[in-house]
């Protein structure tokens, strides 16, 4: 039987299936002929056919005709050298998003015409790259709200206090100007105050959040104004975990990332939804500016939309600061959400297609006193 099993073993080790199966990265074995001889658990996931269904196939059919990862596999049976390939593109019509991979391919022990292969995809990498990318970001508007804070709050004050005092001494025609100079001081104002969000560093007040009482209290707020018109359904597992996080901070990012939804989908849609859903995810680990050691992220908390997505050339800087596709918009709400879930030690991140884009936020979860964790059993 041509498969993964690379024979017998002491009775002391774990089987060498076993173990393939565990491992997070998917991993095909090939036969000589093309076909797929062999899969791990991850593989069945990340092509999302089980095994019996993968080994009646050969990899060319799962793959688009021309896909790179087809040549990598002829050279490694046509020269016997193992070959490390970096984002390669594996995209099929059964996926519903591009899937960018590193690939590991080698020849298989003792069979020279078979081929090994290991996939990694790129997507949590680049996710934790671009969270660095939002961090930086947030510091160095930190810098700028509090310059901004002391050099331009200060003169606003006069020139508005100098606005008000001309109203009473000019004609009822020119009060519309110095009426206008008050509006727009007050507009400023609420941007630097805005900005200011991002230099607050002092300590976080945390406790065990329900985010489920977070995600229905947001709920009920866009109910009740900007999402009236818009369904929402709930996707809740009952078992999650509390957050360890501060419950108005909660509410003010999942506020915010439901109102973009609901500006997102528009006032004019008849179909108009936004999902709420939260999972328990394992395998996330992440090293973040509040913690010296990785930390697991298992929480997930996702808020979908079917509104048009969002414009592919701004998707990969969302989060940046004065980054917004909206006429009216100042670029700083999301920015901020990056900033407040940073601080949490969680990540967000966007995946945005034509009537579905998501923001996935994963959290750490809470800890007891004593260490103990209350991740589920």
């Amino acid at each position: 039987m041509f498969s993964l099993k690379t024979g017998p073993r002491p009775s002391s080790l774990i089987d060498a299936a076993e173990l393939l199966n565990a491992l997070p990265d998917p991993i095909l074995a090939i036969a000589p002929d093309g076909r797929i001889a062999d899969a791990n658990t991850a593989a069945e996931a990340f092509f999302e056919t089980g095994r019996a269904a993968l080994t009646r196939q050969k990899l060319s059919d799962l793959l688009p005709f021309g896909s790179p990862l087809l040549a990598l596999v002829s050279f490694v049976r046509d020269h016997g050298a193992t070959v490390n390939e970096y984002r390669v593109d594996i995209g099929s019509v059964k996926f519903s998003s591009d899937r960018i991979v590193d690939v590991h391919a080698a020849p298989l022990p003792n069979n020279s015409a078979g081929v090994f292969i290991m996939l990694k995809e790129r997507t949590i990498a680049d996710k934790m790259d671009r969270q660095l990318t939002h961090r930086g970001a947030a510091r160095s508007v930190s810098a700028l709200a509090s310059m901004l804070a002391h050099e331009i709050k200060n003169p606003l004050s006069g020139i508005r206090g100098a606005a008000q005092l001309l109203e009473t001494a000019v004609p009822d025609d020119d009060r519309v100007l110095t009426r206008l100079i008050c509006d727009e001081t007050d507009r400023i104002v609420k941007l630097v105050d805005r900005m200011e969000a991002f230099s607050d560093e002092r300590p976080i007040e945390r406790e065990s959040v329900n985010i489920h009482a977070v995600l229905d209290h947001v709920k009920r707020l866009g109910q009740a104004g900007f999402a009236r018109h818009i369904r929402f359904v709930e996707n809740y597992d009952p078992s999650l975990p509390p957050v360890y996080a501060n419950k108005d901070q909660m509410i003010q990012v999942f506020l915010n990332l439901v109102k973009n939804a609901a500006e997102a989908i528009g006032d004019d849609a008849i179909d108009g939804e936004i999902e709420l859903s939260t999972a328990f995810r394992h395998g996330v680990r992440l090293k973040t500016r509040t913690s010296s050691a990785p930390v697991s992220l298992p929480l997930e908390i996702c808020v979908r939309d079917n509104g048009p997505g969002v414009p592919p050339d701004i998707v990969e800087n969302l989060f940046d600061p004065f980054v917004t596709n909206k006429s009216n918009g100042t670029g700083l709400g999301l920015a901020l959400v990056a900033k407040i879930i940073g601080d949490h030690g969680g990540i967000v991140e966007c995946e945005s297609l034509s009537r579905r884009t998501v923001f996935r936020v994963l959290m750490p979860m809470h800890s007891l006193t004593d260490g103990r964790s209350t991740a589920k059993n």
